[in-house]
C-alpha cells in the first residue's frame, strides 16, 4: 500500500476570485436585510390599509391589503435570490464547428 507521501493528495479546486462567492455571515446578514425591509414595507402597507380604511379612502386600502398579502412571497424569493457567479468559466465562441481549423496542407 502507499503511504499518504507517495500518493497524491486531494486538495480542494482553487476558486478563481472573480467567482469566489461572499462570506457566509455576510450572506445571511444581506439576507436578513432583504427580508426585514420587505417586511416592514408590508406592515406599512396593512397599516397604511386600515387607516385609510377608517379614513374613508376606500379606493386605496384594497389595494395596500393586496401589497400586504403578496410582499411575503418576494419578501423570501428576494431573501432566497442566489449569487449569479458561477464556478465555471465559460469559453467564447461555443465551440462552434464552423470556426474552427480544419487539417493542414502540405504545399
Amino acid at each position: 500500500m502507499s503511504s499518504p507521501r507517495h500518493g497524491r493528495s486531494r486538495e480542494p479546486d482553487a476558486i478563481r476570485i472573480t467567482t469566489a462567492g461572499d462570506d457566509p455571515q455576510a450572506d445571511i446578514a444581506r439576507r436578513q436585510k432583504k427580508y426585514a425591509i420587505a417586511m416592514g414595507i408590508r406592515t406599512l402597507c396593512f397599516i397604511g390599509a386600515a387607516i385609510t380604511g377608517a379614513a374613508g379612502w376606500h379606493w386605496v386600502w384594497p389595494f395596500l391589503i393586496l401589497a400586504s398579502l403578496f410582499l411575503p412571497y418576494v419578501a423570501v424569493v428576494l431573501a432566497n435570490a442566489g449569487d449569479s457567479r458561477s464556478t465555471e468559466l465559460p469559453l467564447t465562441g461555443g465551440g462552434d464547428a464552423q470556426r474552427q481549423l480544419g487539417p493542414g496542407h502540405d504545399g
